[in-house]
């Protein structure tokens, strides 16, 4: 995503998890997911929901649900899109 110029942001990383569960990409997602933290980015309900779709959509449930209880122990709220 930098070398086309974005600026790596929450928003831009939550963008491409999108995109990757939309496009059937589980894997992927959750490969942005990591590297959105390792650059020091906070996940927030939008990116934890993308990631969390994209692991239902791939069949991985047992990640799904992992990434529902990362999410609140950070003391994020699910909501309506999350499930």
């Amino acid at each position: 995503m930098q070398q086309r110029g974005l600026e790596l942001n929450v928003i831009t990383f939550n963008a491409a998890i999108s995109a990757c569960e939309k496009g059937g990409q589980w894997e992927r997602a959750l490969s942005l997911f990591e590297q959105m933290q390792q650059r020091g980015l906070e996940p927030n309900v939008i990116t934890f929901s993308a990631a969390i779709s994209a692991c239902e959509k791939g069949g991985q449930w047992e990640r799904a649900l992992s990434l529902l209880e990362q999410m609140q122990q950070r003391g994020l709220e699910p909501n309506v899109i999350t499930f």
